[in-house]
């Protein structure tokens, strides 16, 4: 009697086994109730897998602080429920325990107003604009395509047009896809001028003109700097530099597209506020106005002179606190460069309420804002509005996917 050969029931085994294992790859790609195992299919699984074993292992951590002391009963439920996505709507405990564990908090009021029936929107535009823009308190900040793909830009730009707020294109050009589904736009303008630039790398104020006085445009904006690379240009490499990116930005295809750290078309405090005042003009009145990290309070107050002195002022200014995030940084300036977003917009507000300038000018802020309480807060330090880049990413997954360009 021949006995059965045992590797070909192994081989049986394991084809069920891939077999098995590509049935549930399947089914977690097209079902759409869970993201986790939409975005890993098969290896999401190992994420409720421990939720079932938590006893032993995780319920360890989830009772314990970083430095292994348990924490106190009540907060140690509390997190498990936010862990769990359950009552979401609770606060971290009582007061004592909040400030016990290094949270900040907003206090409230025993005579709150009546909700409003529509959001509040905030008017941007001095005495030298002519068509003022009445922005949403959270907005789409600076991202650019190419660091996006077409259709994250179009979501992203779909999405604004529901909800009712602007989309900042990013300094790489205004591009299509901002364009196709109709939401507001703030095109923002960089050292590489990309989309209104000669081929010598100048500003083309032609093109600027003409781009600027889109319908869809509602304001235009300067970048002098960003919160996660204060001081430092880009490098888009050659190989990435395609016909599409390269007809948008205005460089020449296959090409090193180098964003300078500075600006070639001012260099002083008084320049900078006659070019936002020129982009102003040639946007046909529109809010125009500019976005730094802040660094030195001496620049800070020097821009302030500078407005004083030249007699108009940019409709609007943001700050992009330190802790903003980009796909594009040395570890060193993303990390330790940069004023934080709290103490910078704090000192923005300030010089301009010192120098009487802060009822012309409306400040933006930027850096980590996700929920409604980072939106209270930053009008409580001293802005008007807020943008969010961070958690739009998260809404359309390209964080969670960490193919953002694709």
């Amino acid at each position: 009697m021949t006995r059965p050969d045992p590797r070909s029931g192994a081989a049986a085994g394991a084809a069920l086994g891939v077999a098995g294992l590509a049935a549930v790859a399947v089914h977690d790609l097209v079902q759409k109730k869970h993201a986790v195992l939409r975005n890993y299919p098969v290896l999401g699984h190992a994420r409720f897998l421990l939720e079932d074993i938590r006893p032993e292992l995780q319920q360890y951590f989830i009772e314990r602080n970083w430095d292994g002391r348990p924490y106190d009963r009540d907060v140690r439920s509390i997190i498990y429920e936010r862990a769990k996505g359950i009552h979401g709507e609770q606060a971290f405990g009582t007061e004592r325990d909040v400030n016990e564990m290094g949270y900040e908090y907003l206090v409230h009021s025993v005579a709150p107003v009546p909700e409003l029936k529509e959001p509040p929107r905030v008017r941007i535009g001095g005495p030298d604009c002519t068509q003022p823009y009445d922005m949403s308190l959270l907005n789409v900040s600076a991202m650019s395509f190419g660091a996006l793909s077409a259709n994250a830009i179009r979501a992203l730009n779909k999405g604004a047009a529901l909800g009712g707020f602007a989309h900042d294109t990013g300094e790489g050009g205004l591009s299509p896809y901002h364009e196709e589904n109709g939401g507001d736009l703030i095109w923002e303008l960089g050292t590489g001028y990309f989309g209104a630039r000669t081929k010598d790398g100048d500003f083309d104020p032609d093109e600027f003109a003409d781009k600027a006085g889109k319908e869809q445009v509602k304001c235009v904006s300067l970048k002098l700097s960003q919160g996660a690379k204060p001081g430092v240009g880009g490098v888009l490499p050659g190989a990435k530099v395609t016909k599409e990116i390269a007809k948008i930005r205005d460089v020449p295809r296959g090409e090193k597209c180098v964003s300078p750290s500075a600006h070639r078309v001012f260099s002083t405090p008084t320049e900078l506020i006659e070019f936002v005042a020129r982009m102003r003009d040639l946007s046909g009145g529109k809010p125009a106005g500019f976005k730094l990290c802040v660094g030195s309070r001496v620049e800070v107050l020097a821009i302030c002179k500078a407005i004083l002195e030249v007699g108009t002022a940019p409709d609007f200014i943001i700050v992009d606190g330190s802790e903003g995030g980009t796909g594009a940084a040395p570890l060193e300036f993303e990390d330790h460069v940069g004023m934080p977003l709290t103490q910078g917009l704090m000192l923005v507000h300030n010089a301009l309420v010192g120098t009487g300038l802060r009822d012309r000018i409306r400040i933006g802020a930027s850096g980590k804002v996700a929920a409604s309480n980072d939106i209270v807060k930053r009008l409580i330090q001293g802005a008007d509005y807020t943008n969010a880049a961070r958690a739009m990413m998260m809404a359309v997954g390209c964080i969670q996917a960490q193919m953002c360009n694709r």
